[in-house]
This record gives C-alpha cells, sequence and structure tokens, in this order.
C-alpha cells in the first residue's frame, strides 16, 4: 500500500470499528430487553405462587423461576455444607454431578466463581455461587472498542493532517519554483534580446540602441537577477530589518510595473501617491518590494481583458504604524474565497497556484509583524498592508 492511501485506509478502519460498535450497542441493548423480559416473569411468577392457596403451588413456583433464571444465561452452583455441588446451572461445560471428576472440575469453578462475585451462604440450605450474566460479560467489550474506535480515528485524522501538510508543502515548493522561474525569466529573456542586438553589425544596431543604452539596460536586468537571487536567500532565515523608506520602495516598484503594464485595447493605469511626509517603517526592502510586487500583480490580473487603473498609496496610520494600499477597480474579489483567499494554493484565476497572496502576507505578518487585510469595498478589491514604524 502506498503512502498516500495509508490515511484512507486508515480511516476507512476506524470508520468500520465505529460501524461494528454501533452494531455491538444494539445487540447489547437487544439482549438487555431480553433481560427485562425474563425479570419481569420471574416478578409475575412470584406474585402468581403468593395468591396460589394449592399446597403444590411452592414447589411448582420453585421449579418456574428455576426455569426462568436458567434463561437469563446466569451461572450457578449450590453447594451443600461440605461443598459438594447438588445443584449446577448454565456452566460453560457439560458435567453430570455423579462423576467425581465433573463434580471436581464444578467445584474449581465455584472458586473461581467465588472470587468474582461474593457467594451467598444460607444455614441450612448451603452455598450459592454465581457469575455475571452474559449481558454482562459482553459490556466488557464496550470500553475497548470505544478506545479502538477512538485511536483508529485520531491515528487517522493525524495521518490526513500529515499527508494534507506534505501536499500542501510539495505545491507551495512548485508553486515557488514556478514564481522563481517567472521572476527570472523576464530578465533573462530581456539579457537575451539585448545580447541579440549586441551580436549585429554596427550599422544594423545604430537605429536600434546604443552601447551606453544597452549596457544601461543589462546592468539593471542583472540587477532584477541579484534582487530575485536576494529575495529566495531570505527564505527560511533570519530577516535583516532596516529603516526603508516608502516613496522609495513605491517609486521603485512603479519604475518595475509601468513598462509592463497593458497599453493597447485595455489599457491599465497605475497612479502612485505618497505624501512627502510619510514616516519610514521597519523592514527588509527587498521582501517588502517582492509582497508589493505581488499584489500590483494580483490588481492586474484582475484587470486583465477589461481594463481600468490601480492606484498605490501609503501614509501613516497612526503613531506606531504605516498604511500602504493597492487598490483596483476591477471585478472584486467574491465572498466564497474572501476567507480562504490568503491560504497556498487558493486562486481566483484560473490555473493560477496561489501562492503570490499568501507569500505576501507571510511577508508581511511573519516576517514584519505587520498586517496584509483585504478591505471591504462597494468595487473592486483593496489590500491594505499594515506596517510598524521604524524608531
Amino acid at each position: 500500500m502506498s503512502r498516500r492511501h495509508l490515511p484512507t485506509a486508515l480511516a476507512l478502519l476506524a470508520a468500520l470499528t465505529l460501524a461494528w460498535y454501533l452494531v455491538y450497542t444494539q445487540y447489547l441493548v437487544r439482549q438487555m430487553r431480553r433481560d427485562a423480559v425474563i425479570h419481569s416473569r420471574i416478578y409475575v411468577r412470584i406474585l402468581a405462587g403468593l395468591n396460589d392457596p394449592s399446597d403444590k403451588a411452592p414447589l411448582k413456583t420453585l421449579l418456574d423461576l428455576s426455569g426462568e433464571v436458567q434463561q437469563l444465561g446466569i451461572p450457578i452452583i449450590v453447594t451443600d455444607d461440605d461443598g459438594i455441588p447438588a445443584y449446577a446451572a448454565n456452566l460453560p461445560f457439560a458435567a453430570n454431578l455423579d462423576d467425581d471428576a465433573d463434580v471436581r472440575r464444578v467445584q474449581e469453578y465455584a472458586r473461581k466463581l467465588g472470587q468474582t462475585n461474593r457467594p451467598i451462604v444460607e444455614p441450612g440450605l448451603g452455598t450459592t455461587y454465581f457469575g455475571d450474566p452474559p449481558t454482562v460479560r459482553a459490556l466488557r467489550w464496550v470500553p475497548w472498542l470505544q478506545v479502538g474506535a477512538l485511536a483508529g480515528l485520531l491515528v487517522a485524522a493525524w495521518w490526513m493532517v500529515r499527508h494534507n501538510q506534505r501536499t500542501e508543502r510539495e505545491r507551495i515548493w512548485a508553486a515557488m519554483a514556478r514564481e522563481s522561474a517567472h521572476q527570472m525569466g523576464t530578465p533573462l529573456s530581456s539579457l537575451a534580446g539585448w545580447v541579440e542586438i549586441l551580436r549585429l553589425p554596427a550599422e544594423e544596431r545604430e537605429g536600434m540602441a546604443t552601447l551606453p543604452a544597452v549596457a544601461a539596460e543589462m546592468e539593471a536586468d542583472l540587477d532584477r537577477l541579484e534582487k530575485v537571487a536576494r529575495r529566495f536567500e531570505w527564505i527560511g532565515r533570519p530577516v535583516q530589518k532596516d529603516a526603508v523608506d516608502p516613496r522609495t520602495l513605491l517609486r521603485v516598484l512603479e519604475r518595475y510595473v509601468r513598462v509592463r503594464l497593458p497599453h493597447l485595447g485595455r489599457s491599465v493605469s497605475l497612479l502612485v501617491d505618497t505624501p512627502d511626509d510619510v514616516p519610514p517603517v521597519e523592514g527588509n526592502s527587498i521582501l517588502l518590494e517582492w509582497a508589493l510586487e505581488n499584489l500590483v500583480k494580483n490588481a492586474l490580473d484582475a484587470l486583465a481583458g477589461s481594463g481600468g487603473s490601480i492606484h498605490v498609496t501609503a501614509d501613516a496610520r497612526d503613531d506606531k504604524r504605516v498604511s500602504i494600499r493597492v487598490a483596483d477597480d476591477g471585478p472584486g474579489v467574491s465572498a466564497a474565497v474572501r476567507s480562504t483567499l490568503f491560504e497556498p494554493g487558493v486562486s481566483t484565476k484560473k490555473g493560477g497556484w496561489g501562492v503570490g497572496l499568501s507569500l505576501a502576507r507571510r511577508i508581511v505578518e511573519d516576517v514584519h509583524g505587520g498586517r496584509l487585510v483585504l478591505m471591504p469595498t462597494e468595487k473592486g478589491a483593496t489590500f491594505e498592508m499594515i506596517l510598524p514604524r521604524a524608531d
């Protein structure tokens, strides 16, 4: 059996144990009802014997009661004053009280019954040993069935949680691999284009770009690749934090995004509004820029095919926090995914990996101790990033 099927097998085993427990308890209920009927008949026969004026009534009543007691299945052994068995019923083995070997076997069984239940001693009648009725013996298995079902469910739940965690990690790693390929793909393709231009003869390259311009663009692409590499270096490591100016952060973001905005057909406009008095935040500029890029990319995906505008603002929320908002006037986020939007694997677009928003929240909340929320809006979607101010 493969590891992926083990949680299902454990859950099935726990369900079967629970089903057997339900069937078994129903069997016990039927047995207890049967015993209740027999007890009622015993009570009726005693009343009938007391009201019967005939001389044979006591003997007849005792015989009837003996038959009813045998139906209860309770093992009973009556011995005389010398310990010799005179009567036995419902023994777990066949015994002839006229056989010496069987008598010794019945006496040994009587001692075992006496260890379980205190025997009843009646002067002149002898000693009565009795055991537990079948219903009581059956009830002893109920706690074990309960513990078994609970243990099976707990083990199945534990394996299912582990399986889901493993699956989620694999999905996250696959999404991160795709994200890294996407992050590096743009500057690499740009560098490949500049290399092709440099290979052209000087007379053909004259109308395209000068060597200093090509060198500047290649330097920008290399800087982008270095930044992407440094982003992934910070994953799973202590993050170095400094005072980060939101205006500088948003200017870098604007420069990167603006050249990638669609301008043909359904165009998208970008407006970045940052007052001069916005205080610096405490954080890592590389990771914060990554989180903001993911928010802007999410807005671009929402506006794809329809066009619209993206508005990025920053201001001081209070004396201790700074707010950065990314708003778009697209179709917004449906109520069905609002509560799970930031979970890994959740995506509002077809074929999406659902890693951008979860990564942005992890950067903001886990790394920087801030908050990333989807604000309630009548139109479009507005994400608010709340970060602590730098001392």
